[in-house]
């Protein structure tokens, strides 16, 4: 069996618990290139996914998603997460089991709907740097453990690769040379989470 609307359920209730224990964390490394309230925005719009009720169509569940997350979180990063989810609802619309094999396909539309949304490229030090490395990594993998192993090795690295590079979109952009040495906040934020969906 692939992924169905059990998994997101778990998923959803993963990235609240971990969202919320980074909250503090990310508000403050987001308060020294924008304007601090990224944790707010991750926890609260986690935490809603986490209580909505999904229907059991994949593709209606992500849409179920995408919207309480925007419900909560109309901050830029909120509204390229409801992005990312309504892209991956487009692609499952209809069904109610998706091979695993399919995931990184998922992952690299949201990262394509994010870009097109949010204006930025791949380089510019953001989320789309991190999404863009874990679609890679996962690129022809099947088995979800395998999978989140790729996706958190990908991660890391590539944080690692970024950190010491200038951030070039976003209100961060306007504090590029502080920048340098710094993470970014929204891949922080998309690696912790991606961390708390570990027992996957």
């Amino acid at each position: 069996m692939g992924l169905t609307t059990s998994d997101l359920k778990a998923a959803a209730s993963r990235l609240a618990a971990a969202a919320d224990a980074a909250q503090a964390e990310l508000n403050a490394l987001d308060g020294q290139l924008g304007d601090g309230d990224l944790g707010i925005t991750v926890a609260t719009g986690w935490k809603e996914v986490a209580n909505e009720a999904l229907p059991d169509d994949v593709g209606m569940a992500f849409l179920a998603a995408s919207k309480a997350f925007q419900r909560v979180s109309s901050s830029s990063y909120g509204t390229l997460t409801a992005t990312a989810l309504m892209a991956a609802a487009k692609k499952t619309k209809g069904r109610a089991d998706i091979p695993w094999s399919e995931l990184p396909a998922l992952v690299a539309a949201a990262r394509d709907a994010m870009m097109e949304r949010g204006k930025g490229a791949l380089g510019d030090k953001s989320v789309l740097d991190i999404l863009d490395a874990v679609a890679k990594s996962i690129d022809g993998l099947d088995d979800p453990r395998a999978m989140a192993a790729a996706a958190n090795v990908a991660a890391i690295t590539a944080m690692a690769e970024f950190r010491t590079k200038p951030n070039r979109l976003g209100r961060a952009r306007m504090f590029a040379e502080k920048s340098v040495g710094m993470d970014d906040p929204g891949m922080r934020a998309f690696a912790l989470l991606l961390a708390g969906l570990a027992p996957a």
